[in-house]
């Protein structure tokens, strides 16, 4: 249908359906009121190009014009919002040169100072007259309070109880209330023809939500809270509703369409293996591994997330997954991220598997011991050739490696499952090329996949990240390990007595980790950090201690010579940079600083931590930082060793982030969702796709919701979604 023949006509408009996304995303902005060729162009920078972005321009915050503060009611230190008009406006430049802006503003009953320190454009924004909303905390100056560097929304002449702030671009000029004026034209013209539903009604009904077009007016337009709560509620649903298709549907397209092994989930292999583990498997790691022997017997390939707390045991998880690959003839790989990473999965995997055997009718005996290799780009020439050669003849049983097991020169002969441990350091196409090199070998089936992560991660995010994975949780540390206690320290007397707490577990027979700070986007600057760091405590704090250096610029062999002095114990001191994140497990270390501790997000603290803590010894992580305000993050650490409670704290203090790819149109991220608090619509929503998807996998039925589909993901989207 052209372009035109869309045109919003109020005269033949009954005669017309609702209006669909695809009708609005077609529909120029040159039909606005107001908006010219200088303004076109402005709104092109501002990313709204059509009468669709230009609706899904939400607001960012609302005035309650019924129940706003006063400036007589403001309090000194306590952040308020106070609608006010501008009275005067003057610019000054300071002795240090810079510019700063006064503007006195008054509710009618009383004026109010605001400052403003290197804004010099507010001079020419707040002109005498303007009414403007303000946000910010009032302070005390001179007797009177005022405000310095607050957020100023111009709010125009609008009368209505609840009024939009929008999101505002000093670049292009446009303002609030111009956003507000041209959103509310665009509803008034779509009002005749209204908004089509691409929810089914069904969904509607059981779940209290509003119609689509109710939706759309009161977002922009609330007459009270709680219409815009409940605008909110359901748009917010229309987002997750299709995140949660697109994972649902691409997942059990992908079931349908690939052929997988059927494991045997029992045998000699795996009996022997359970019997020889020196302690007992936790209740997690029992149910965990009974949901993946579930999914490898099936035949329908396993995409698998496993999500555990560090130490909960996802090795032993890791291993029982592979042996039931190795026990029908086929092999198994796990990919880590790092060589030290990758180090740390060969010596744990040959140690468990040292007394297990496999069939073979080519040997004497009827059978050999498993066969597990390392492949990472430290291993070269002759040795490099055997290990490929037995990859290629089915010999090697197990291979471990990091993203040299993807290169050209691999090639297994029946890879039966894969493993991808920390998952989020790789990049999507590396996981699916370890996938797509299976299906190059002899039997062209898929593998069963299991993506492994030491970070957890909140049950909404997984829901809606990893919607296409099932998903399995280790939430119960094995026996054994002990609390780890943890302190911030950042006064000179906490630091000197750190060092000696340091002191005295290795005089003690006890091994510690100073984690020197992450300096962004320098690997020299960190580099010559842990140099530095390595001279200064070799000099003073741990002088007469032997003290290793590890840092990711280091060679292979170097980086092995540092590690392997540690574990034996020839090292009491490592200090690393963040290569030591994940893995690596030394349990006679049993003491932690972390540098600047600061400079890192609670997830990394939360892996560092979790290098110690690994035996039987009480262990202590210090985060020192150099100032006397701990921040939120360090308080956090502080305060739980719970992963999992860690995750949600670090979703409220980073926000959302975004969930699908960077490359995007735009419209496929979770604008009005919130992953913080919507977890029972991103429940209904996945509930919803489940269902829809296995009633009608193509959604033949529901035409205008699989055009949204198609309108607000790209191709580069569905990957991404797909591949996580």
């Amino acid at each position: 249908m052209a372009a035109d023949s869309r045109c919003i006509r109020t005269s033949s408009a009954l005669s017309n359906p609702p209006l669909t996304l695809r009708d609005l995303d077609q529909l120029g902005l040159e039909r606005i009121k107001g908006v010219g060729p200088k303004t076109l162009v402005a709104l092109e920078a501002f990313e709204v190009r059509s009468i669709l972005d230009l609706l899904e321009t939400y607001p960012r915050r609302y005035v309650d014009r019924t129940n706003m503060a006063m400036i007589a009611d403001l309090v000194e230190g306590v952040p308020a919002l106070v609608v006010v008009t501008v009275e005067s406006t003057s610019a000054f430049t300071t002795r240090n040169n810079k510019k700063m802006v006064k503007v006195a503003v008054s509710d009618g009953t009383k004026r109010l100072n605001i400052t403003f320190f290197n804004q010099g454009w507010r001079e020419k924004q707040l002109y005498k007259g303007l009414e403007v909303a303000v946000f910010g905390k009032p302070e005390l100056f001179n007797g009177s309070l005022q405000m310095t560097n607050p957020l100023v929304d111009p709010v125009g002449k609008a009368t209505g109880r609840i009024v939009p702030i929008y999101p505002q671009s000093e670049k292009v000029r446009i303002s609030s209330s111009d956003l507000a004026t041209w959103i509310e034209d665009a509803l008034n013209k779509c009002a005749p023809r209204g908004f089509a539903d691409t929810v089914p009604q069904s969904l509607l009904d059981e779940h209290g939500f509003i119609s689509r077009s109710e939706a759309m007016r009161a977002i922009h337009l609330p007459e009270s809270i709680e219409a815009h709560q409940n605008a909110r509620r359901r748009l917010a649903f229309d987002e997750v509703l299709r995140v949660q298709l697109m994972l649902v549907g691409k997942k059990a397209q992908w079931e349908r369409e690939s052929a997988g092994f059927s494991h045997e989930t029992s045998g000699h292999l795996i009996d022997g293996f359970m019997k020889a583990l020196p302690f007992p498997l936790t209740g997690a790691q029992k149910r965990t591994i009974g949901e993946i022997y579930k999914d490898l017997s099936s035949g329908t390939p396993m995409h698998r997330l496993l999500q555990g707390d560090v130490g909960s045991g996802k090795t032993l998880v890791a291993v029982a997954t592979m042996l039931a690959s190795v026990q029908g003839g086929h092999q198994a790989a796990i990919m880590a991220p790092t060589e030290v990473l990758a180090d740390q999965h060969a010596l744990g995997i040959r140690a468990l598997l040292a007394s297990l055997t496999v069939s073979d009718d080519s040997n004497l005996f009827g059978d050999r011991t498993l066969r597990i290799e390392l492949l990472t780009n430290k291993v070269t020439g002759e040795q490099r050739r055997n290990i490929l050669a037995g990859i290629a003849d089915g010999s090697v049983d197990i291979a471990i490696g990091t993203h040299a097991l993807i290169q050209d020169s691999v090639n297994f002969k029946s890879l039966g499952v894969v493993v991808v441990d920390e998952q989020h350091r790789f990049g999507v196409e590396q996981r699916s090329r370890l996938r797509d090199k299976a299906q190059e070998s002899e039997h062209g089936l898929v593998p069963d996949v299991l993506v492994m992560t030491a970070t957890p991660i909140p049950r909404t995010a997984a829901m809606t990240v990893y919607g296409d994975l099932d998903v399995s949780v280790l939430d119960e540390l094995p026996p054994g390990r002990t609390p780890i206690s943890t302190s911030w320290v950042h006064a000179p007397i906490e630091i000197e007595s750190m060092w000696a707490d340091v002191r005295s577990r290795l005089d003690a027979g006890e091994q510690a980790y100073v984690v020197c700070p992450l300096i962004e986007e320098s690997e020299k600057l960190e580099v010559a950090s842990a140099q530095e760091t390595f001279d200064q405590l070799s000099a003073q704090d741990l002088a007469g201690y032997t003290i290793g250096l590890l840092h990711g610029r280091m060679s292979s062999a170097d980086k092995e010579a540092v590690m392997n002095s540690f574990r034996s114990g020839a090292t009491q001191v490592l200090v690393a940079t963040t290569v030591i994140e994940v893995g690596v497990d030394v349990p006679n270390a049993t003491c932690m600083v972390v540098l600047d501790a600061n400079r890192f997000g609670i997830a990394q603290l939360h892996q560092l931590r979790g290098r110690v803590g690994r035996g039987k010894l009480l262990s202590q992580c210090y985060l020192m930082t150099q100032n006397g305000e701990p921040s939120p993050r360090i308080e956090a650490l502080v305060a739980s060793t719970d992963g999992f409670v860690l995750a949600e704290e670090d979703l409220k203090l980073r926000g959302e982030g975004t969930i699908m790819s960077v490359n995007q149109k735009g419209q496929s991220d979770l604008t009005l969702a919130s992953l913080q608090r919507d977890l029972e619509l991103i429940q209904w929503a996945r509930d919803a796709a489940v269902g829809i998807i296995q009633a009608d996998p193509n959604l033949s039925d529901l035409p205008l919701l699989r055009d949204e589909l198609d309108l607000l993901f790209s191709d580069t989207d569905e990957e991404f979604l797909f591949k996580s």
